[in-house]
């Protein structure tokens, strides 16, 4: 594994020292494919570098250590120099995870898709709530979102919301999040205090380059067509809402929340071009093992992943069985308990592979 990384390492030196080059920048072919390559490596080299650095303390201390008589002294150094090795083993699986590929689109934006499920206002009511933990959960981060699509019911929820987020690591903590999240409590919309069940899926894609994904104009059907909405005062007078079909896999995709034509196009490739992609993996997906499926993160997207229950403020994890009670705090957006219990996991299952 070290050596692997140590070839990285120099491979990421030669790149830093291409891209300096004036006749790699007059490329711009050239220079953008050697930018994304230096980009894909920046992560497994600081690890090893971390990991390097590590080793070099360890050393030292050990040595210290065989020097120093003094009790006090050599407890303290036994301590910190046992803190160090958990650091290492820790920063190990780390490093395995990243040259098994899993952590490759860690830095990418995504594209979120919430759909009400099966519990009908209810259902557009819970959809939202997740919009709004997710919308917090990126502020707290520092993420941007974008709104690119949306169909709002009457009494304030969601037939579906889809958003982009962008910013570090909004892939890597929020990439879990796709599934069957299901809510059990007293709708808002009734008032007879029975405990009912709905639930709301939840799509998390990676958003793709226009370099990394290209698609062919000849195989889509564009279509525009008058926005509908609940009326008011911007109630929409021209063919600004946009319908794009790709004609291959006869996947559709509509915009109309913006009052251009242009941006709702623009939105509806965002959106095509994220599902292409996911389509792609999922399909990729379905040729791994069966052991590899039942992993964390497989993306199955007819797995019942979460739990919400008001009466008892609880919220499950069921995919590594863990309950936290601060189901308030959570709807509020403090997601990160269960990101990194699922992210360790997810680690330790990959390390053992």
């Amino acid at each position: 594994m070290l050596d692997r990384l140590q070839k990285l390492e120099q491979r990421y030196e030669e790149l830093e020292h291409l891209l300096a080059d004036y006749s790699v920048i007059a490329d711009t072919r050239r220079y953008n494919k050697l930018a994304k390559e230096l980009s894909d490596l920046k992560n497994p080299v600081s690890l090893f570098r971390e990991h390097k650095k590590l080793l070099k303390e360890i050393t030292d201390l050990e040595a210290m250590l065989e020097e120093k008589h003094d009790s006090e002294l050599l407890s303290i150094a036994q301590k910190e120099l046992a803190d160090l090795k958990n650091k290492k083993d820790e920063l190990e699986i780390k490093l395995k995870v990243v040259l098994k590929g899993e952590d490759k689109d860690t830095d990418k934006d995504i594209i979120v898709e919430i759909r009400q499920g099966t519990g009908g206002l209810e259902a557009a009511l819970f959809a939202a709530d997740l919009f709004r933990m997710y919308s917090k959960y990126a502020a707290a981060k520092g993420w941007k979102v974008e709104t690119m699509s949306s169909h709002p019911t009457d009494v304030g929820g969601f037939k579906e919301i889809i958003f982009s987020v962008q910013g570090r690591d909004a892939y890597r903590r929020l990439k879990f999040e796709s599934g069957v999240h299901r809510v059990q409590r007293v709708p808002l919309t009734e008032a007879q205090g029975r405990i009912h069940t709905s639930t709301a899926t939840v799509v998390v894609m990676i958003e793709p380059k226009e370099v990394e994904l290209e698609i062919n104009p000849n195989d889509l059907k564009i279509e525009t067509y008058r926005a509908s909405s609940a009326g008011g005062q911007h109630m929409q007078k021209t063919d600004s809402a946009v319908r794009i079909t790709h004609i291959p896999t006869l996947t559709v995709v509509s915009c109309q929340d913006e009052r251009s034509q242009l941006k709702n196009k623009n939105k509806a490739m965002r959106i095509l071009r994220a599902r292409l992609l996911d389509a792609k993996q999922q399909e990729e997906t379905k040729k791994i093992t069966e052991e590899r499926r039942a992993q964390i993160g497989s993306g199955d997207r007819s797995e019942k992943i979460r739990t919400y229950n008001f009466p008892d403020r609880r919220v499950t994890d069921h995919r590594i069985n863990f309950t936290s009670y601060q189901l308030e705090s959570i709807l509020e957006g403090n997601l990160d308990e269960f990101t990194e219990k699922l992210l360790k996991a997810n680690e330790e299952q990959v390390a053992q592979r």
